[in-house]
């Protein structure tokens, strides 16, 4: 199976939600082989597009969330609120949260533990600046991440969690990663976990690419082995382009039956 994230960030309000969640849908319509689909619009828009995604193919995720199930945390959203809303996913660590907004390994630390308390899907995101790339820091800054991330957590198995892989240099800005330095990275993703969660094999972590996929280069990463899908950012509220990321996804699926 191939999992598609869209991550719509804040370029959307409730209106354009609803008709961007309408357009998403019929992405998969028709299609023999779709891909797991996972929607992540602003929070103001979750209770509506809800509405739109129930019973369909598609599941309603959110794009951040407080590691507090509730209290006097002004402008927070907690765990709590999001099982009225039906959000089975979570986007963490998103590196615009570490980057811009400040958020430390120990706060995405909290975040995961108080998701898999609430029986939410993690998707965890870990990657390096174009700085540490250039020293030859990335793996070392991937597992530092990873380790710190699930520090004293105990995990029986990984159907709760998805890694990004979302190299922040080219997150937004048109660069991806090439094929071969992505497979690196989710070859040592899932060996890093497996280390950790030793029960666990390797095979069972789910790893996604992120950072800048678009219709030109999504078939490229979809179709190996060991990419189990693409977190979309600015391509999925293109509903032209996010068609043509499914339409990649349904081909690899296709081939691979």
């Amino acid at each position: 199976m191939k999992t598609i994230i869209a991550n719509w960030k804040m370029n959307v309000g409730v209106r354009e939600s609803v008709a961007l969640a309408r357009g998403t849908l019929l992405t998969l319509r028709g299609r023999k082989n779709i891909p797991e689909l996972v929607i992540c619009p602003p929070f103001v828009a979750l209770s509506e597009v809800r509405k739109i995604v129930a019973r369909s193919h598609a599941a309603l995720g959110a794009q951040n969330m407080s590691w507090e199930d509730q209290g006097a945390f002004t402008g927070e959203i907690s765990p709590r609120m999001f099982e009225e809303l039906g959000v089975t996913h979570v986007i963490l660590g998103h590196s615009e949260r570490r980057h811009v907004l400040g958020e430390t390994d120990e706060m995405i630390q909290k975040k995961v533990q108080k998701a898999l308390e609430h029986n939410l899907v993690v998707i965890l995101c870990v990657g390096e600046t174009k700085a540490q790339r250039d020293a030859g820091e990335e793996r070392d800054i991937v597992k530092e991440q990873l380790l710190k991330a699930f520090d004293g957590l105990r995990i029986k198995n990984a159907e709760k969690i998805f890694i990004a892989y979302e190299p922040v240099w080219a997150i937004g800005t048109g660069q991806s990663a090439e094929v071969p330095q992505m497979l690196e990275m989710h070859e040592w993703i899932k060996r890093v976990l497996h280390e950790r969660f030793k029960e666990i094999p390797a095979s069972q972590f789910r790893v996604l690419y992120g950072g800048s996929v678009t219709p030109d280069n999504a078939y490229q990463f979809l179709r190996e082995s060991l990419v189990d899908g693409v977190l979309v950012g600015g391509a999925s509220v293109k509903i032209n382009q996010f068609n043509e990321i499914v339409e990649a996804a349904s081909e690899v699926l296709e081939a691979q039956s």
